[in-house]
């Protein structure tokens, strides 16, 4: 038995132990995709750009102060008794940048407009006051300065070289909560009816044409902007200031994925002018028009389907002397391409009285270009001072104290406090005439504004001036621009 087990176990042994036979295989590899950028093209470093941008971006907080009036309680507006005027304090907040080490810093017009009392926090936590220094509704630029010095600032950039797909970086102070640093590209430039449909600027049209006051080019972008952004800087990633974060588009109030800024081209000029002669020097063209849109081009059978056309021209204006005609589609100016009015006004809007452009125009199919000396709205091709304007309105004015507007029972206004030979003494303006409104749609708060409100006054209608006499009485008083 022990030798029967002994060979079964050597047979099985046998069998089990003889050589395998191993197929392997082989798999083709993976694809692997990369998801880092190729190693020409550096990643975009934020860095620079945030820490630049936000030493140099500040809080600003405004104080209105509203008057109204109104009923104790029922029983005085059931007896007839006179209501009472209450005062009201509407804080505001907003944006700033200073472009200066002297404290003069940019910012939005609608941030500081009809403001009583300006506050700027800077970045390290330092509260100054802050003074208006300009304003130009028209762009939605002012400037305002505080009594500092050696303060961090950034330097204007070029809006005009910033491309499509751009990394910017908007920096402001939204909700209140403090400075905030968000990423975006730029999404689109030249867009217009921005503040129109915003914030309802009855200037704001589809077609405008380089004749009217308001000048929209925005650069719309994805970085976040909500409330209280508003004045505060889009920054490119060397941290340049290339616009002025200005306003969203949006059904709720709040960012849903499209902002808007000022672009620096046209906050420059208006900060430069500003600063050097007290007011802005905005030239025209001398044109009417608009984007060429399919319709014009049906109509019209032009040979071209991008540019400004061309409606009509100002008798006296630039355009016309040099020799452009009714019809013509303005294709480039000084050899940048035209899409749109909108690139038209960002182009026309660094330039001043006097300045000569060339105007690319295409005509019924054939290209001339055109030397036009840009003049201003009223056919000048001198820049005017402010010491300029002020001899020719001919009044000293002073804004209405607190005290002063509770005496007069009114919410804001002007008194002249001495008069000059000018166009308010010709008009029979006396002084200490108080000035409210000027052509019944502008609101005359402070000094700046009769100078903003006549500006902008065009026809041949004459300027209207409400206020109030000397006496208390209510007066209608105008005179020929």
């Amino acid at each position: 038995m022990a030798i029967a087990g002994s060979l079964i176990g050597v047979i099985v042994y046998s069998g089990l132990n003889k050589p395998k036979t191993v197929i392997v295989q082989k798999e083709s590899a993976i694809p692997v995709q990369f998801t880092g950028y190729p190693g020409s093209v550096a990643a975009p470093d934020f860095r620079l750009a945030a820490e630049k941008s936000v030493h140099a971006v500040v809080h600003v907080k405004t104080v209105t102060n509203y008057k109204y009036s109104a009923y104790d309680n029922l029983g005085d507006w059931f007896f007839g008794n006179a209501p009472k005027t209450i005062n009201r304090e509407v804080p505001g907040y907003g944006s700033g940048v200073i472009i200066s080490p002297d404290g003069y810093i940019v910012t939005n017009n609608h941030v500081i407009e009809n403001s009583n009392s300006i506050e700027v926090t800077l970045n390290d936590g330092r509260i100054e006051k802050a003074e208006i220094v300009g304003r130009d509704p028209n762009t939605d630029v002012a400037v305002i300065k505080i009594k500092v010095n050696n303060l961090p600032f950034l330097t204007f950039g070029s809006s005009i070289d910033m491309q499509l797909g751009d990394w910017v970086l908007a920096v402001g102070n939204p909700f209140n909560i403090g400075t905030t640093v968000t990423a975006g590209i730029i999404s689109a430039k030249g867009r217009q009816n921005i503040i129109g449909s915003t914030r309802g600027n009855p200037y704001a049209q589809q077609d405008q044409d380089a004749l009217r006051p308001v000048i929209e080019s925005f650069i719309q972008t994805d970085a976040a902007v909500n409330p209280g952004n508003s004045g505060g800087a889009l920054v490119n990633l060397s941290g340049e200031l290339i616009g002025i974060n200005t306003a969203i588009a949006s059904q709720t109030g709040t960012y849903v994925g499209y902002s808007f800024a000022i672009p620096s081209a046209i906050a420059k000029k208006v900060v430069d002018d500003i600063l050097e002669y007290g007011q802005v020097q905005r030239v025209v063209l001398g044109i009417q028009g608009g984007t060429v849109v399919q319709d014009v081009v049906d109509r019209e059978k032009l040979k071209v389907n991008q540019g400004v056309y061309v409606s009509d021209l100002t008798e006296d204006g630039g355009a016309a002397a040099a020799g452009l005609k009714s019809g013509d589609v303005i294709v480039a100016l000084d050899g940048k391409k035209i899409n749109s009015m909108p690139d038209l006004q960002e182009l026309i809007a660094p330039h001043r009285p006097g300045d000569k452009v060339n105007v690319t125009i295409n005509r019924k199919g054939d290209e001339k270009s055109y030397q036009v000396t840009l003049k201003t709205e009223s056919g000048n091709t001198k820049t005017i001072g402010s010491a300029e304007f002020w001899a020719y309105l001919g009044a000293d004015l002073e804004k209405l104290s607190e005290k002063d507007l509770d005496k007069y029972d009114i919410a804001y206004g002007v008194r002249v406090v001495k008069l000059h030979d000018g166009k308010l003494k010709a008009a029979g303006v006396p002084e200490g005439f108080i000035i409210t409104d000027i052509d019944k749609i502008n609101k005359v708060n402070d000094v700046q504004d009769v100078r903003i409100a006549i500006e902008r006054h065009t026809g041949s209608k004459p300027v209207l001036i409400e206020g109030v006499m000397p006496n208390g009485r209510y007066a209608y008083l105008t005179f020929d621009k």
